[in-house]
């Protein structure tokens, strides 16, 4: 649509309060609204649309993201300010809804699309997932570009270096029981060509800056897309420049250390590893396909090859005790991983674990805006969600909470590790989950 007029309203980084986007909405006049989001910011998109429509009652305001996908029925009948939501990938389907709208067609044309009519709510039929995503444009950086000056992780790479995200695919071949991107994108991975996503990292880098570049694919599969990318950015300049961010399993990573290697050479320094467990049990319930010796292997392969060691854990089953939280705390520090971070199990809707949650009656909180992995939802058979949040915190205390190891943490020799440990000690980070108990 070359003749439609956008603009990208970054509230976080303009530090624009609600009465800031309403006032900014009623200077823009747009014809549409739009927004999206996971679970935990559910309601902020909500009141987003609440707002446009106080602001103009004839904006069409519409919503997208896995939570509104997995939710559609519930979120029209709970939100009347929402007028459409764009189920699943949202690109064709945006445009299909706003070309119709502005000729006039039939909305029950457009797929991938729900919304009410006639007192009812309509689902569409789902759009088909596009085949080729090197066909999709860059990101549109040069929407935001008078806020990037503000795009910063500081935890991660400090205030200097500047922040920016990518995708290198969708999807995941795996079926993990917590996850909600494996069911959003229908059980199905599609990937971009090496050569795109590198072309992408020296686009960000030179027309922007981009030094800290998150890869957002929820498994970077080193076994299939690791030499390609190794190979397309060995010889480009931005590699001696680029800190890249991958996510990928504890298994992936374990079984090609060579690979680890090569991608470390062409500005790899950071890979958050899905270790989720000790026990056996767990990684089996969760349908990880992976041991907890695999989360040995994968640390030590990238602390061998100077890379940033990130491991997640998850808290909270129904099976979990004092002990087996415990048990997983001394895992975690055994481990050897530069940053650990303890997530609590959340029945996001569109899992396994949501359905079979609500079957049980176990979930307690039903606040989407604590569904953020730090706030205890569910109670387990022996523990209640205020036992669970203490156990968090403990996990936290134990791995953090040495004045040896904060010190040292401080002071390490590795740059990220250094960042992210002054961050932590500069934001009261202990302190702030203490005050969640």
């Amino acid at each position: 649509m070359p003749n439609a007029e956008v603009e990208v309203l970054d509230c976080q980084a303009e530090r624009l309060d609600w009465d800031g986007l309403s006032k900014a909405i009623e200077s823009s006049e747009p014809s549409f609204v739009a927004t999206s989001g996971f679970t935990a910011n559910a309601y902020t998109c909500a009141r987003t649309a609440e707002i446009a429509k106080a602001v103009d009652s004839e904006i069409t305001t519409v919503v997208g993201g896995s939570h509104f996908s997995f939710t559609a029925e519930e979120s029209l009948a709970q939100f009347p300010e929402i007028d459409y939501i764009v189920r699943g990938e949202g690109e064709n389907t945006l445009v299909d809804l706003v070309k119709t709208l502005g000729a006039d067609g039939r909305i029950a044309d457009v797929k991938g699309l729900s919304f009410r009519a006639n007192g009812k709510i309509v689902h569409n039929e789902d759009r088909p997932l596009i085949t080729n995503l090197d066909s999709l444009p860059y990101p549109a950086y040069d929407l935001v570009e008078h806020n990037m000056n503000r795009y910063h992780f500081s935890m991660m790479a400090g205030r200097k270096a500047q922040y920016m995200i990518l995708e290198g695919s969708r999807g995941c071949n795996h079926k993990c029981s917590f996850c909600t991107q494996w069911r959003y994108w229908k059980g199905v991975c599609r990937k971009k060509s090496p050569k795109r996503i590198a072309d992408e990292i020296e686009h960000l880098n030179d027309a922007y800056g981009g030094v800290f570049l998150w890869l957002t694919d929820d498994n970077f599969e080193y076994e299939s897309s690791a030499k390609g990318l190794w190979k397309e950015l060995r010889n480009r300049k931005c590699r001696e420049s680029v800190m890249l961010f991958f996510q990928a399993r504890t298994d992936d990573v374990a079984s090609n250390p060579e690979l680890v290697g090569k991608l470390r050479d062409v500005g790899n320094y950071w890979v958050m590893l899905g270790v989720e467990s000790n026990s056996d049990a767990k990684l089996k319930e969760f349908r990880k396909n992976v041991t907890p010796s695999d989360a040995y292997k994968a640390v030590k392969t990238l602390n061998d090859n100077g890379i940033f060691s990130h491991a997640m854990f998850v808290t909270g089953t129904r099976d979990d005790t004092e002990d087996s939280i415990r048990s997983q705390s001394r895992f975690s520090l055994d481990l050897g991983a530069d940053l650990a971070i303890y997530t609590v199990l959340t029945p996001f809707p569109g899992t396994q674990y949501h359905r079979t949650a609500l079957d049980n009656g176990w979930i307690e909180d039903f606040n989407y805006s604590h569904y953020d992995m730090a706030h205890a939802i569910m109670p387990t058979k022996t523990l209640s969600r205020d036992e669970v949040q203490r156990e968090l915190y403990n996990c936290y205390k134990a791995f953090y909470g040495s004045y040896t190891k904060s010190i040292s943490g401080i002071f390490s020799k590795k740059r990220l590790k250094r960042t992210m440990y002054r961050h932590m000690a500069s934001q009261h980070v202990l302190k702030k989950l203490r005050d969640l108990i």
